[in-house]
């Protein structure tokens, strides 16, 4: 199983978390990948240069070099992603576009999403995981 990591996943690794840090050790050790989308990437990186975290910043960078980050650059992800949006708006079960694009990334290219974010259970077909839940 390859995986893509949501946002709080990734600060919790950045934080030291040790359930984060004991399952990708268990990941390398499978070969299993980890991935990030540049969406994510985005998002923390921004977020970390508005508050001039400047070691969690260098730390982040690092992550981001172990892991491969995967681009928007397919028209499958945009095709899905609109059919979940459509499908979830109908329910009236609204999810933000940023967890959408990485749903249907996830959905297209066979990923397990890894989240502590309740709203990747709205969407059908999707298997998440939460680390942070884990039994040590």
């Amino acid at each position: 199983m390859n995986y893509i990591l949501d946002t709080n996943i990734i600060t919790a690794h950045m934080e030291n978390n040790e359930k984060v840090r004991m399952k990708l050790g268990e990941i390398a050790f499978y070969e299993e990948e980890v991935f990030i989308s540049a969406i994510r990437c985005y998002e923390i990186k921004r977020g970390l240069l508005v508050k001039n975290a400047t070691r969690k910043l260098d730390i982040f960078e690092g992550f981001c070099r172990e892991i491969r980050i995967l681009f928007l650059d397919n028209q499958e992800i945009f095709d899905k992603a609109s059919d979940i949006w459509a499908d979830l708006e109908q329910k009236g079960r609204h999810v933000n576009d940023a967890d959408t694009l990485i749903a249907a990334t996830a959905l297209t290219q066979d990923l397990l999403v890894v989240s502590d974010d309740s709203d990747f259970l709205r969407i059908q077909d999707i298997t998440v995981e939460n680390w942070l839940n884990l039994e040590p």
